[in-house]
């Protein structure tokens, strides 16, 4: 194939969950549309890094100082959410319920790829837990180091006058039995609440 048609491949290639076929597709396809498509898809790409950074507080995804939940001053500000990636907040944020604000860690502990409390995010929450938030909510991921670094945060800040939760862990909405491992289960079990207190 041309050389630059082989290098977008390449490119697109390098994307997760996009094989050698599918960046082809891909590459064939925006060869295929008009040249303004294609320059305006470039463009877009470049000022991506250009103009999306981090927010200067909880560390997400910012066009500018402030993310839009930091900037928000009708978000409940005692109340932040931990979460490992940025990404995260995008998923959290889907379902219109939780009004607080976030922290990102920007990874999670584990010892085997060398990441300790020193290469996370914790030096800005240490400043907001002064500062006077009442709760944290842990939203780590329910791997061995996701939960490795709730329980260290837990432990972080158990002193510091800070209502620490968890988000609950079980059976998703519409999920069956069947299809669950043991330790989705567990969790649902020793998670269970109230027959009054749920929301049947």
């Amino acid at each position: 194939m041309p050389a630059p048609l082989g290098r977008v491949v390449e490119m697109l290639s390098t994307l997760p969950g996009v094989g050698p076929k599918t960046a082809m597709r891909l590459g064939l396809n925006l060869l295929s549309r008009p040249a303004s498509e294609t320059v305006a898809l470039a463009d877009a790409l470049k000022l991506l890094h250009e103009q999306v950074g981090f927010c200067d507080i909880c560390g997400c995804f910012a066009e500018k100082g402030l993310c839009q939940q930091c900037d928000d001053p009708a978000r409940e500000g005692d109340t932040v959410c931990i979460v490992e990636q940025p990404v995260d907040v995008l998923m959290m944020e889907r379902g219109h319920n939780y009004r607080g604000h976030y922290h990102v860690l920007h990874g999670r502990l584990s010892p085997v790829d060398g990441v300790g409390p020193e290469e996370l995010n914790l030096a800005a929450l240490d400043r907001r837990v002064e500062a006077g938030i009442k709760e944290l909510i842990l939203a780590t991921s329910a791997t061995v180091d996701g939960e490795a670094t709730a329980h260290y945060i837990a432990r972080r800040y158990r002193d510091a006058g800070v209502r620490i939760s968890r988000i609950a862990r079980g059976v998703p909405e519409g999920g069956e039995l069947e299809y669950l491992d043991e330790h989705t289960l567990s969790r649902a079990l020793d998670q269970r609440i109230s027959w009054d207190n749920g929301s049947i």
